[in-house]
């Protein structure tokens, strides 16, 4: 295998779609900016934030599903695999998908920070990118690591050009066409 380079990833999108088939179930693996990262596994206050977000998102919007680590085709010509620890999509979006879905029908991808070295590039930096190249038109950060929530959306040309970041505790609208509103007061019990 060649090392990366700027323009060089470090394997086909094919190499790495065979390498995570045959990764252990302890093990989450993307593909994002040409380069195979380790996802962290997520711990239990993670899973509960994921848990109340698809109960808000199932009591105001019935007709959509919450999707936890959904494989997804990101980035420009759809070159990057990410697991977005949601994506939300009508009831019966990945049916026939295989393990990667387009991002043709998402209406948001939802990231919450792990306690680990690779947070800040991977959530913050190179997963807006990833997912406004796809068309995503919104993604949602829940950030434990500060305690907020950060709404980005309006996706042109590979990046998001509205971004807004709101602490734990307030009351963020999430825009068109997830036309949700969130109370998040109940996700200060899980900043540490």
């Amino acid at each position: 295998m060649t090392p990366r380079t700027e323009n060089q990833p470090q394997m086909s999108v094919e190499d790495f779609e065979e390498l995570e088939r045959h990764a252990p179930e302890t093990v989450r693996l993307e593909f994002i900016n040409g380069k195979v990262q380790v996802k962290a596994v997520t711990d239990g206050d993670h899973d509960q934030i994921i848990a109340w977000l698809q109960r808000l998102c199932m009591q105001h919007r019935p007709e959509l599903w919450l999707y936890g680590d959904r494989g997804m085709r990101v980035e420009e010509y759809r070159k990057g695999r990410a697991r977005p620890d949601g994506v939300l999509a009508p009831f019966g979006f990945p049916k026939g998908h295989g393990d990667w879905s387009e991002a043709a029908g998402v209406l948001m991808a939802v990231e919450v920070t792990s306690h680990d070295s690779d947070t800040h590039q991977r959530d913050r930096i190179e997963k807006p990118d990833g997912y406004a190249a796809a068309g995503i038109p919104v993604y949602l950060l829940i950030d434990r690591d500060d305690g907020s929530v950060v709404v980005f959306n309006q996706p042109e040309d590979g990046r998001y050009r509205h971004e807004e970041k709101l602490p734990f505790g307030a009351t963020v609208e999430l825009p068109e066409p997830v036309n949700i509103i969130l109370d998040t007061e109940p996700l200060k019990e899980f900043v540490e």
